[in-house]
């Protein structure tokens, strides 16, 4: 297969990427190289002049030959500002480059292996190196030219001024250099951390409806204030190697002009003139601190978060072949199952879908149990309906076997995992989600990869959802949750859940605000998904009687069986079903 052009090979580090990308671009160097000198002339100028103004003018008696010096600093200041014009020109035929080469790296990706990362990459971090790559280059170019102005100016004027001005500000570099691996190593980490968080809040905002509804605010508020306290931990750890950057500003910009002040009379015994030291003054104030300050703040920050989006945009193939989501908090991890020869020939029967051993589930410590001792034992392929009054515990039920409550004592298994099980069962709550985009991303939202056109069509057929496809425009129509109804944003849900592998399905009144007739087709499409188990919290005496088995909760009393054994023996259930059963129209007089 031929690599994409801008591509970076499998373990290429990231400067050899810079290096070569830098060695194609020499020329745009050279040229940045030649206006940079003629901005940074200014800064040898300014300060001599000053010198000079004063040691052979204005202290000489000589006003005019001083004006005249203090006129040629003018006159390059006009240069300088003319060279920094031509710096952002080359600089930009520097950067565009750069950013055209990460579009192609991020789109070849994108396109080659389907990476869900790619529009990010486009939209936000091509951006952010674009910008971030121009403003290390203008300090880190500022910096270099600034300091060899000034210190050839402090040579021109005296060389014991750089005895004086030269080790602080080495010192100074050299305790920013050290500081910059760990800096960036930090940022990384904070970004990362960021990231998570970011993407943990925004499944949470989209699915509020659905935890709120699942009872599954304290889980959720807990695996968010993980995310929180990780990146307070992450910036905690940045801000205290950032404080080492303000020493390296105080070491080699603030100290050598304290220095040269304390050093005055030495400097003035040893011959150097009031117009040298005051021109050495301006050197340090004007030029060396102020590039100083901006290559700090600026390759401090910048730099490090330009390295990890040049990183990450540029990461190695063998990296990012294959990644799938992040394994949630408390989900256990899956082990390879390993087949075991038996001394039988019989296959082993396969664990029931759901089993339930003295569950007991209480809403705080000192209130009555929920559910209280239940136990249940659901084969796979079962349709079961839950029935009982508001409040009974239905949801939840629902919400233990899917794993969002916590039993106080007992066991819940699902396919003979522990819940959670990952994978083993799919909730739809009464409120139904909805997000804004097409109709085939609504309803893949449980999947790894987009639905086939052909599945997709026949499980809107099968669950009921055509109708409403089709006056949509097909599954690329955009869709607007609140331009749905109630019913129809349930649909869409249950075509989820259906087009979902896993195998127990949970619909806790999730068919509500369908017609009887809706209901009853949806419910059916999920009884027949082969291999598929189907747990119902039923609103309807129809729906009840479509199940093979009925759960009616009734507290300690609760009850399993079929619509006739369930008459003959539960009267709770004999009140719901004549509750449900509509009374005849009356007769026309």
């Amino acid at each position: 297969m031929q690599r994409p052009t801008g591509g970076r090979a499998a373990g290429v580090p990231l400067w050899r990427w810079v290096s070569g990308f830098l060695r194609e671009r020499w020329r745009v160097l050279l040229r940045l190289g030649v206006w940079s000198v003629l901005e940074a002339g200014q800064t040898f100028v300014v300060g001599y002049a000053l010198a000079r103004a004063l040691d052979a003018g204005f202290l000489a008696g000589n006003a005019r030959t001083g004006l005249l010096w203090l006129g040629a600093a003018g006159a390059a200041v006009c240069a300088g500002a003319y060279g920094t014009g031509r710096v952002y020109g080359v600089v930009a035929a520097l950067v565009e480059p750069a950013r055209d080469r990460l579009v192609r790296t991020v789109v070849a990706r994108g396109v080659r292996e389907a990476d869900a990362g790619a529009l990010s990459g486009l939209t936000q971090q091509v951006e952010i190196a674009r910008d971030t790559l121009a403003g290390v280059v203008m300090v880190t170019r500022s910096f270099l030219f600034t300091a060899a102005g000034a210190l050839i100016g402090l040579f021109s004027l005296d060389p014991l001024l750089l005895v004086v001005v030269l080790p602080p500000l080495l010192a100074g570099v050299a305790l920013f250099a050290v500081t910059l691996r760990p800096l960036a190593r930090r940022q990384e980490a904070f970004l990362a951390a960021d990231e998570a968080l970011a993407q943990e809040l925004g499944g949470v905002l989209e699915a509020l409806r659905d935890i709120t509804a699942s009872g599954a605010e304290e889980r959720v508020a807990g695996s968010v204030g993980r995310r929180t306290d990780a990146e307070l931990r992450t910036a905690r750890a940045l801000a205290r190697w950032s404080a080492a950057r303000v020493a390296a500003l105080a070491v080699g910009g603030e100290l050598p002009a304290v220095l040269l002040l304390v050093a005055a009379p030495w400097l003035l015994g040893h011959g150097v003139t009031p117009g040298a030291l005051v021109g050495a003054l301006a050197y340090v104030t004007q030029s060396l601190l102020p590039a100083l300050h901006n290559l700090v703040h600026g390759l401090g920050t910048s730099g490090s978060r330009l390295t990890v989006v040049l990183r990450r945009l540029t990461r190695s193939d063998s990296r990012h072949r294959e990644q799938r989501p992040p394994r949630g908090d408390g989900e256990p991890r899956r082990r390879p199952h390993t087949a075991r020869t038996r001394p039988t020939t019989a296959p082993p029967s396969p664990p029931p879908a759901l089993s339930l051993t003295s569950v007991t589930f209480t809403y705080g410590p000192g209130g009555e149990p929920v559910l209280d001792g239940l136990g249940l034992t659901l084969p796979q392929g079962e349709h079961l309906a839950v029935v009982g009054p508001s409040g009974i515990g239905k949801s939840t039920l629902t919400g233990l076997v899917a794993g969002l409550l916590t039993p106080q004592r007992g066991t819940v298994l699902v396919h003979g995992r522990p819940a959670p099980a990952p994978g083993a069962t799919v909730l739809i709550p009464q409120e139904a989600y909805v997000h804004t985009g097409t109709l085939a991303e609504n309803l893949a939202l449980f999947r790894d990869a987009p639905v086939p056109e052909p599945e997709l069509l026949a499980a809107a057929d099968a669950v009921g959802l055509t109708p409403l496809l089709t006056a949509l425009g097909g599954p690329g129509a955009t869709v607007s949750p609140a331009e749905l109804s109630a019913g129809e944003r349930q649909l869409i849900a249950l075509t989820r859940a259906y087009l979902c592998a896993a195998p127990l399905a949970l619909l806790d009144e999730a068919t509500c605000h369908l017609d009887p007739e809706a209901e009853a087709r949806a419910e059916r499409a999920f009884a027949a998904r082969p291999g598929g188990t189907l747990i119902v919290v039923a609103h309807r005496i129809s729906s009840a009687r479509r199940a093979g088995l009925i759960l009616v909760m009734d507290g300690a009393r609760t009850t399993c069986g079929t619509h006739a054994e369930l008459l003959r023996s539960s009267a709770l259930y004999r009140d719901l079903a004549g509750a449900w059963t509509p009374r005849p129209a009356p007769l026309p007089r």
